[in-house]
């Protein structure tokens, strides 16, 4: 006796109808999930904003001109420089010559260390070295200079960016073997304005630089060792002032 036809098509379309329902359960499971996910990152970038003001508000470093207080591959908290300002701070920012004398430290040393872009340039890699002079426009400021960092300058005459073409910041990477002199003086960058200051760093998180994780979210920052080694290009990473 053969089986009714009708009975068989009913039985395929109820196989046919759950294998439908679980995939597409499955399916709005996986949905969830990444909507999820996707609204955690959001949630967690709104909030590091909120905190830094600036954004994106890591960096990764990718040099070795701050050793070793700060490494190749780790990552940087970047605070605007006038949300929570030191004691005796220029624009938010506390020099190193202030910091020696109220104590003001970061990163093991006197001073902020900011990112700032070298020349004003938005096309360049941003920098990441410490704030070390505060000077004025048209300020002779080698005397307050330290002898061993203007590259065996006699005389103001002798010091590039000396006396000073505006306001700004003297700089310089803590490496004493790679960055034996100010910034300024090796030719990275200019006296540093207060308006190309970025951000100022605010603690490490020692090697999560080298995880690339939400690629738009973090900056790559560069660190110029001597006079030539500055990155030209200018790129957002998932973190990098490196």
């Amino acid at each position: 006796m053969g089986r009714d036809k009708s009975t068989d098509r009913t039985a395929q379309e109820r196989t046919d109808a759950f294998v439908g329902a679980d995939h597409g359960s499955r399916l709005g499971l996986y949905l969830r999930e990444m909507g999820t996910s996707i609204g955690a990152v959001i949630l967690v970038g709104a909030l590091l904003f909120a905190v830094s003001g600036v954004w994106p508000p890591l960096v990764a470093i990718e040099s070795g001109s701050m050793e070793p207080h700060i490494e190749t591959g780790d990552m940087v908290f970047l605070m605007d420089a006038e949300r929570f300002p030191g004691q005796d701070a220029r624009h938010g920012v506390v020099t190193a010559a202030a910091g020696t004398e109220t104590g003001y430290r970061t990163f093991q040393q006197h001073g902020d260390v900011i990112v700032f872009e070298p020349n004003g340039n938005e096309e360049r890699t941003p920098v990441i070295h410490r704030a070390m002079l505060w000077v004025d426009t048209g300020e002779n400021w080698y005397d307050r200079a330290n002898p061993a960092y203007v590259g065996g300058a006699d005389s103001c005459a002798e010091l590039r960016n000396c006396p000073a073409p505006h306001a700004g910041f003297i700089t310089k990477g803590d490496n004493e073997v790679s960055n034996t002199q100010y910034d300024q003086v090796n030719g990275a960058s200019t006296v540093v304005r207060p308006q190309w200051v970025i951000g100022t760093g605010v603690f490490r998180i020692p090697r999560l630089g080298y995880v690339r994780i939400q690629p738009s979210e973090i900056r790559t920052v560069s660190i110029p060792v001597g006079a030539a080694s500055v990155d030209t290009s200018r790129r957002i990473e998932t973190a990098g002032a490196v």
